[in-house]
C-alpha cells in the first residue's frame, strides 16, 4: 500500500518554498519593494525590508517543520501497511 501525503502536507510545502524564496529576494534585493510598486514605505530606512525577512525567516522555519511533519506521518502510515 502506498502512503499519501494529505493536501496539507502539500500546502505546507509550498507554503515554506514561497515564504523561503521571499526571504532569500528580500535578502539578497532589499530594495524589490522599491522597484516592484513603485512605493517607498519606510522612507529608504530599510525597516520594512528587515521586518520582512523576519517574519518570512520565521516562516520558512515554522511551514517547514510542519511540512516534516507531514511527511514523517505518510512515511509512517505507509509503512505500517508492509509486513
Amino acid at each position: 500500500m502506498k502512503s499519501r501525503l494529505r493536501t496539507r502536507g502539500w500546502f505546507e510545502t509550498v507554503a515554506a518554498a514561497v515564504s523561503g524564496c521571499l526571504f532569500l529576494v528580500t535578502l539578497v534585493w532589499p530594495d524589490w519593494i522599491e522597484g516592484v510598486f513603485g512605493v517607498d514605505p519606510d522612507q529608504h530606512s530599510g525597516a520594512l525590508e528587515w521586518a520582512i525577512v523576519a517574519v518570512a525567516l520565521c516562516a520558512t522555519v515554522v511551514f517547514s517543520l510542519l511540512a516534516r511533519g507531514e511527511w514523517r506521518r505518510a512515511q509512517a502510515s505507509g509503512a505500517e501497511g508492509r509486513p
